[in-house]
């Protein structure tokens, strides 16, 4: 399935009806979406680094220069490198008590803070959620993964690295 700029656009913004994304996720990819939509998330940011790879929401791998890869959110600040873990960066909120869990659950539907604690990751330059874990109180700092950039370029998409 070939998708205009638009239907892309509008994909990535949530606009279309839930029966048109799914007929897009089910389709076979054309073979240029990885480009479309790398131009797409570059065109939103006010940087010039270019974005390698999509990281989650807000999140992008950016190339540096002489193979160095960074972690770098949408409002243009810098983690650190991509095979290190951007929470040890970020701004963290712990909900750790039933007054703080109560603030986003009503009152019985939350975790008990003695078992489950939420722990809210935010971008130190712009504020912006960026990721929650629910995890037992103590527990480490979750690095979720550390993609294969130079695999995922040469064996998926059949070209170099850039940067």
């Amino acid at each position: 399935m070939s998708l205009d700029s638009q239907t892309l656009r509008d994909l990535v913004e949530e606009r279309l009806p839930r029966g048109q994304v799914r007929a897009i996720q089910s389709a076979h990819k054309d073979p240029d979406r990885f480009d479309q939509y790398l131009a797409l998330l570059q065109e939103r940011v006010g940087w010039d680094e270019p974005i390698v790879l999509p990281f989650g929401e807000h999140l992008h791998i950016v190339a540096k220069g002489a193979g160095r890869y960074v972690v770098k959110c949408d409002c243009g600040h810098e983690f650190c490198e991509y095979t290190d873990n951007w929470k040890l960066e970020s701004l963290i909120h712990v909900r750790d008590t039933e007054e703080a869990l109560r603030e986003i659950y009503p009152e019985k539907m939350h975790g008990d803070p003695r078992w489950n604690v939420l722990r809210e990751y935010f971008c130190p330059g712009c504020k912006t959620l960026l990721e929650v874990e629910a995890v037992p109180p103590g527990y480490p700092v979750i690095h979720d993964f550390v993609p294969d950039l130079e695999g995922f370029y040469e064996e998926w998409l059949g070209r170099e690295l850039p940067g």
